[in-house]
């Protein structure tokens, strides 16, 4: 609490002080036009360009639009460095990462978590992530772009259901990509050298030519190749198994810096101007990225230290195919985006944490013995395979945005097929005992899962006078989830062990991609409608306020442990009250809102039995928060900028982690009751899990005339609060809280004529704040508590830092 009141006046003050610096510079201002006129100066007076942004389906200015947005121009991400995912939300207040490694992220906005572990067969993402005008978040999540060539990056707090529906329950990201342009060439090429501390060496290569083939066709192509140095270190080690009595030694996986990264892609884009009112714009797209090792640390070893016995490794492919026809009919407004998207994830995983506490705590390894029935090494390691295909339809009108009484509304439809392969293997296990047709696999998953939702939309808007306006939306939905496919131990273990998880429990012969019989299939559907509505008010053509009631949702889906019942579609309700305001000829912008956001029957995702992730609807929760962002410049040369995020997020009712018989959350369950001798699991008043009360960065960058072209030095800090690792009291005890954390950006540029040379530190105080923190299995038998038997130290949990402090030195150059 102490750190808590010491940061929010600090936010608050950043604020305050520039705005009183601004006030009193417009006095002084104000004072030099009534003293007779000075000598002129040699710069033009400073002032803030406009933003342009397309938030609401059109293109607007972005302090005309009512709503919470943050944008990140090309010009910002350059300046700022940003390569992908972690660099740019670092810059959002009110957004929030949770990561394993680069390519597998969950994002979050305002608080809005329940503490999903991000797996593959958990819930939909309660953020959506677009390029351009196709959604790009998959179940796993969003695809982790690597930014180059980017026009700007939208942030939207806040539900976004009637526009951009399913998974955009708590707001959007966008990412918005630079378009072929017919009336010029242009290109440029950048190389980059870099080196992250405790670890080896990097670099980055990207470019783009945009060339005009015809007065009317335009083809731009961007391409990058970007290798990132290790610096978590895979340590000498071994683990003793009681059943067997075997030791097992890490000594051949010993490697120093070994979670290195590879990343490759390409994109490329096709403007055909058919006449003045139409244009076509087909796209494609791909990446690949590769990562060696783990990013993830055992604190009980040491800093950036693990000790892992198996292969480790992630590959992420991915290409997405988009066609963007624009014109008009009349004086209306019509687009069709169509994107078909492609990705296709293989990991290579040490799961021997699973067998060593089982073992300990149950004599796991009594059952784990090679075809001659002598015990050996219970180690597990996964090898897995998810293959996502995503293909999107939108079709909308809009009116012309200048007229009184002024629409958009369009129809969508989605297809999402997700297939799924796990194989835990343990190495010599005996073939009789194995998953049939796969010696060597203890448990198998190949289940496909496909997500279907269709939906109409529309928003009206309407001037009632020239400074008041109204607005309201509608999105009627159906959605439909399914989960087919086979999941467990094979035959000869199910009877050994007296399990019903595998092939003892199959119905059906059917053998699905491969898998030995089918155990699991289900599908749920839904319909439903969200909606929004707003009153703007304009006092003048640069400030206005604006109160917003808006609803999010976020599609129901199957369980993968069939036996569980299907988990129904959560909503989320937001009151807000926003502000977006410019100053002293346009040199001060200050945008903020206040909200309060109910989230009701949310979806809650645990790891289970035989380490199952299990999803339940919990109980209702409520987040109050208030963001604000401020850009000042304050002199030609220097420039300001800051923003902060403040969220009390907590359960307004006990989550007691059952369901009644009809399938709603349980939340009156006292200490001592029938079935709940502990009481709730999470009393209402618990703090949401992965976000933290309070999130803010400040930036300073001063230009000056140098060697005939343009100097610059940049600071840029940033801070994050304490945050929870789990709903769960007991399993958030064991883990832990993520502490809060700083850290600062230092950069520094010279660009002259066709050049530019840029060198940068990022994390210039190597802090080490965490991304993550997670045990393998379930939290109570992978994290034992101290002072019990089997407590091993700090427990046997890991966590995923940011990358530690890294030096870069860039070179561009431009071609016209």
């Amino acid at each position: 609490m102490h750190s808590h009141l010491i940061r929010l006046p600090l936010a608050a003050a950043i604020h305050f002080a520039c705005l009183g610096s601004a006030l009193a510079a417009d006095a002084d201002s104000a004072q030099a036009q009534q003293a007779p006129a000075a000598a002129s100066s040699d710069k033009p007076t400073a002032a803030l360009g406009s933003v342009t942004v397309t938030a609401q389906k059109r293109t607007e200015n972005a302090q005309a639009v009512p709503l919470s947005i943050d944008v990140l121009s090309t010009d910002k991400l350059s300046e700022m460095n940003v390569n992908g995912l972690t660099d740019y939300v670092k810059m959002l207040p009110s957004v929030s990462i949770q990561s394993t490694s680069p390519g597998f992220s969950q994002i979050y906005m305002r608080g809005v978590a329940s503490g999903s572990n991000g797996n593959h067969s958990g819930p939909s993402p309660s953020v959506g992530v677009y390029l351009d005008e196709e959604p790009i978040t998959t179940i796993q999540g969003a695809l982790d772009l690597h930014v180059y060539d980017v026009q700007r990056v939208e942030a939207l707090a806040g539900p976004q259901g009637t526009l951009y529906g399913a998974s955009s329950q708590a707001g959007t990201i966008r990412i918005i990509t630079n378009k072929p342009d017919p009336s010029a060439f242009a290109a440029s090429v950048s190389t980059e050298v870099n080196s992250v501390a405790h670890g080896t060496l990097g670099y980055t290569v990207e470019g783009f030519v945009n060339l005009p083939l015809r007065e009317n066709i335009a083809l731009r192509v961007t391409g990058w190749d970007e290798h990132d140095g290790g610096y978590v270190d895979n340590v000498l080690g071994s683990r003793f198994y009681p059943t067997s009595g075997i030791t097992a030694s890490n000594a051949n996986r010993v490697h120093d810096a070994y979670n290195e990264s590879w990343l490759r892609g390409a994109r490329a884009a096709l403007k055909i101007d058919l006449n003045d009112d139409w244009s076509i714009t087909p796209t494609i797209m791909g990446q690949r990225q590769s990562n060696g090792g783990s990013y993830a640390f055992d604190p009980k070893l040491g800093d950036l230290k693990i000790s892992h016995s198996y292969p480790e490794y992630q590959e992420d492919r991915w290409v997405q195919s988009a066609l963007t026809v624009q014109g008009k009919i009349g004086n209306f407004d019509l687009v069709y985006a169509f994107a078909h998207l492609n990705r296709s994830d293989w990991t290579d995983s040490d799961y021997s944490d699973y067998s060593f506490w089982y073992d300990t705590l149950s004599g796991y390894g009594k059952y784990i013995t090679d075809k001659n029935g002598n015990y050996i090494n219970p180690g597990q390691h996964i090898r897995g395979n998810d293959g996502y295909a995503k293909t999107s339809h939108e079709l909308r009108i809009s009116s012309p945005k200048d007229q009184r009484f002024r629409f958009v509304g369009g129809v969508f439809s989605q297809h999402q097929s997700h297939r799924i392969s796990q194989n835990y293997q343990i190495d010599g296990f005996d073939p009789s005992l194995s998953v049939s047709g796969w010696p060597g696999t203890l448990w198998l998953t190949k289940q496909h899962r496909v997500d279907d939702d269709y939906a109409v939309f529309g928003e009206l808007s309407y001037d009632i006078t020239d400074r008041l306006t109204a607005t309201v939306g509608e999105r009627f939905f159906h959605t439909e989830n399914s989960l087919r496919g086979f999941f467990g131990f094979g035959l000869g273990y199910d009877n050994l062990t007296g399990s019903s998880q595998g092939e003892i429990a199959c119905y059906s012969n059917y053998k699905f991609d491969g898998g030995p019989c089918t155990n699991l299939d289900k599908t749920t559907t839904q319909n439903g409608h969200v909606g929004k509505a707003n009153l703007t008010y304009k006092f003048d053509a640069d400030k206005m306020i604006y109160a917003t009631w808006s609803e999010g949702f976020r599609p129901g889906g199957i369980n993968r442990r069939g036996s569980l019942p299907p988990y129904h579609a959560d909503f989320l309700t937001n009151y807000e009250f926003g502000w977006k305001t410019e100053w002293f000829d346009h040199r001060l912008r200050w945008n903020g809102a206040v909200f309060q956001e109910n989230w009701k029957d949310f979806q809650f995702a645990i790891l289970g039995q035989n380490g199952l992730t299990e999803i339940r609807n919990a109980n209702q929760a409520r987040i109050r928060g208030i963001e604000s962002n401020l850009t000042w410049a304050a002199t030609y040369d220097l420039t300001l900028s800051g923003g902060f995020t403040y969220l009390k997020s907590e359960l307004t009712a006990n989550y007691c982690g059952q369901l009644d018989a009809n399938d709603n959350p349980i939340t009156n369950c006292p200490i001592g009751s029938t079935g709940f001798p502990n009481g709730p699991q999470a009393p209402a008043g618990t703090a949401l899990p992965l976000t933290a009360k309070e999130k803010a960065n400040l930036s300073a960058r001063y230009v000056f005339d140098a060697f005939g072209g343009e100097g610059y030095f940049q600071a840029a800090g940033f801070v994050e609060g304490r945050r929870r690792t789990d709903l769960r009291v007991i399993e958030n005890g064991l883990i832990g809280d993520m502490p809060g954390y700083a850290s600062l950006d230092l950069s520094a540029g010279l660009k002259k004529n066709a050049w530019a040379f840029d060198v940068y530190m990022k994390n210039a105080f190597d802090s080490r704040g965490e991304l993550n923190r997670f045990a393998e299995c379930a939290t109570q038998v992978c994290v034992q508590p101290a002072g019990s038997p089997n407590f091993n130290s700090f427990g046997q949990y890991y966590v995923v830092p940011i990358q530690p402090r890294t030096i870069g030195f860039r070179v561009t150059r431009n071609f016209e």
